[in-house]
């Protein structure tokens, strides 16, 4: 008879069989390779220019149709012909001058239009009282678009500027009050029991919860606002207007000239572009503190 030990082995990793020995072949399989590192899955890298990218392509195929005839000038001017028209308009001064008027009524119909907002959301969300009136009047009214408005608001205040600055501030309002209503009701309630338990009082529970809890909420209603606003201008000014991008569009249209129109969409385009992007900057500023895919 063998010893114990030979027997049974000594109890050292050497004296295991080989199957049973870290990292040993297997007498029917390779060696077990060790799982490769895991792959992202999501993308979270800052995207820079590139956010640039798809608009270049729209522009790239647009050119592209002119070129070959696949979109002919009758429909729509090419862009070296917009480009054109364009610098024309630019050096004899009718472009700044209608740009200048419209983003004056974009800005005083939107400040206007968030301050609304961000009252009728705190008012709302932080009180039961509030939201029994303003949430559901809210709700009836969001079920109206703004647009539909336009013939009572001619009624009521003209075809002044009244009228178009009134539109733009409800069609702003609308986004900017769901969204910072949506995020006052998300804030969790340990804070608020937190907030009591210390004793703040309710300018410093406003201060210091409520308005960082709603702040995603805002500028996502933000960005939207700021949309819209656009877009309502463009209606607005081709109702009893003298000037601005839509009223300079709404004469094109009259004689024909798709270059103007073009012209005039492309300043539209680029305006809510670069509004955006100044509200993704301020959002992205504001909201440091958070750790999400976009940082």
């Amino acid at each position: 008879m063998g010893s114990p030990i030979g027997r049974l082995g000594s109890g050292l990793a050497h004296d295991s069989t080989p199957e049973q020995r870290p990292g040993a072949l297997d007498p029917d399989h390779e060696l077990l390779q060790r799982p490769a590192a895991r792959r992202a899955l999501v993308d979270s890298r800052p995207i820079g220019a590139w956010i640039l990218a798809g608009p270049a392509l729209v522009v790239a195929l647009w050119a592209a149709g002119s070129a070959t005839g696949l979109i002919p000038d009758t429909v729509l001017s090419a862009p070296w012909t917009v480009a054109h028209t364009a610098w024309n308009l630019a050096v004899d001064g009718s472009l700044w001058s209608n740009i200048r008027a419209s983003a004056q009524r974009a800005i005083v119909g939107g400040v206007l239009g968030v301050a609304l907002a961000v009252t009728l959301a705190l008012l709302s969300g932080l009180t039961r009282p509030g939201e029994a009136l303003i949430d559901g009047t809210v709700t009836v009214y969001r079920a109206i678009p703004a647009l539909a408005l336009l013939p009572l608001f001619i009624v009521w205040f003209g075809i002044g500027e009244e009228m178009k600055i009134v539109l733009i501030t409800l069609a702003v309002a609308t986004p900017v009050y769901l969204n910072t209503h949506a995020g006052l009701r998300g804030i969790d309630r340990k804070y608020v029991e937190l907030a009591e338990t210390v004793g703040l009082s309710r300018a410093k529970f406003v201060r210091h919860i409520a308005i960082p809890g709603a702040l995603p909420g805002f500028f996502t209603g933000l960005r939207l606002g700021a949309t819209v606003a656009w877009l309502a201008l463009v209606v607005v000014e081709q109702v009893g207007a003298s000037d601005g991008i839509g009223y300079l569009m709404y004469k094109a249209r009259l004689y024909g000239l798709t270059d103007v129109i073009v012209v005039g969409l492309a300043v539209y385009a680029l305006l809510g572009f670069s509004t955006d992007l100044i509200v993704r900057f301020s959002a992205r500023k504001a909201l440091s503190w958070q750790s999400t895919l976009a940082r």
